[in-house]
Order: structure tokens, then sequence, then C-alpha cells
């Protein structure tokens, strides 16, 4: 087994989390857990045995072994990592990455919000499942972090936190690291969307938000949404929202 899918549309149950400690009487442990998800994340050398495949264990890999399946572990001396193991929901789409994974730069975030899930699991369980809810969406996203797709989100991120901002197509290149050609043809390819079509969708999806549930003054919100000036301001929420931003106020 090299791949799992789960779903992350809520969050997970968190039936037990701690610090496992191995390899000390024995070498090897074998063992199964019928509904529950096991969450790892590594200090040490070892190999583990899933679904007749194994994987290579090393300092900051982390794992993520389905329900009801046999598991191995060869270890070569005392081995600590921090686990959870968790009961899933069913909502959402299915999300498909790989068992075993190197969690590289984000292995001490990981690190922390396992133990604030671990600290807070015993008393306040919801905490302990908003701390392992993060730990798998991050996971989840680690098999992003190369390929194609990578410039893409790293290129949405920039846009998403720089809205209000000006934004050229150069800039949010620069910030995936690719230039604006290879950038116009991936986001394409991605989103359906041209870079400045998404930027100006999102903009004007905030500035509707804006509009509807604050009473931030009009020009305030033209500001937020990186359009300060009102004319601009105007005729984008008539095209795009089809009516001027009083209008859409007033209908929120």
């Amino acid at each position: 087994m090299d791949r799992v899918t789960l779903r992350l549309g809520a969050p997970p149950e968190v039936a037990n989390a701690g610090v496992g400690v191995h390899g000390v009487g024995r070498r090897r442990d074998i063992f199964r857990l019928r509904g529950l998800w096991q969450l790892h994340l590594y200090s040490y050398s070892a190999r583990l045995t899933v679904g007749g495949r194994t994987h290579e264990i090393r300092p900051g890999r982390v794992s993520l072994i389905p329900p009801g399946e046999l598991v191995q572990y060869f270890y070569e001396g005392r081995s600590e990592h921090l686990y959870a193991h968790l009961r899933l929901p069913e909502q959402g789409e299915p999300v498909t990455v790989p068992l075993m994974q190197d969690a590289g730069a984000d292995t001490p975030f990981l690190r922390d919000l396992l133990r604030q899930a671990i600290t807070a699991a015993p008393a306040t369980p919801a905490m302990a499942a908003a701390a392992a809810w993060t730990v798998l969406w991050r996971v989840a996203r680690l098999a992003e972090s190369e390929g194609p797709h990578a410039a893409v989100r790293l290129a949405i991120a920039h846009i998403e936190s720089h809205l209000a901002q000006p934004l050229t197509v150069p800039e949010v290149a620069g910030a995936a690291g690719i230039s604006h050609n290879h950038l116009t043809r991936l986001f394409r390819a991605e989103t359906g969307d041209t870079v400045v079509a998404y930027i100006r969708r999102r903009r004007l999806e905030q500035a509707r938000h804006l509009l509807r549930e604050t009473t931030l003054p009009i020009p305030a919100v033209a500001a937020a949404v990186g359009l300060a000036d009102l004319q601009a301001f105007n005729k984008a929420c008539r095209r795009e929202l089809g009516a001027a931003p009083r209008a859409i106020r007033q209908s929120g």
C-alpha cells in the first residue's frame, strides 16, 4: 500500500493521542486498529510494513494508516513518535495522499500541533480535534509541495494575502518562483481562469461579502479589495456583480 484516501470535510474524533515508545523490549511490533486511522510523526529510523509494502521511517516523516490494516514495525532501538488514533468523517471530497511522506520544513509545525492534541485530548476533545484536523489538512497538502500544482498553489496564496494591494501577473509569478508565461499556462490548466480573471473574481467576491455583511463605508470596502478608485470600483461591481455597491449593500 503506497497511498491512502480520506475525507476531511469535518473534524476527526481523537480516540487517543500520545507519545509512543517502542523498540525497548523487542524490535518488532505487529498490530491492527480495527476502526481507527493511525497518524504518526516520527523521530527515529526504522521500517514499516503495511499492505505488503515496506516503507522507510526517518526522522520528520509522517504516516497515515487506514483502519483494519495489519501493521508491522521493525525498530533499530528505542523509538519514540507522536501519534493520534482517529475516527475520520465521511463528509467532504476524497483526498488521496501517500501513506508515508517527508514533512520537511513542516515538521516543527506538525509536532507542535500534535503535542497540542495530546495535551488537550483528555479534557478538551474539541480542541484536540481542531489540532488534529489542521495536521491532517497540512499532511494532505504535503503531496502538493512539488510539481506544477505547487506553483499555482503558491500563486493563489500570494493573491489571497495581497488582495488589498496592486497585483500584477509578473509579481504573482515571482512569488510562485516561475516565469510570467509559465504561470499563465499552468494557471489556466489548473483553474480554468487566467490570473487576471481570478484576481478580479476574488476581489469582487470579497467586496460583495463586505458590502452585505459589514457596515464598512463603501470607500473602505473598495480599498480593502484593492480597487481604491471609486469610479473603477463602481464599474467593476456593475460589470461583475450586476449592481452598484449601494444596491448590493441594500440587497443584503
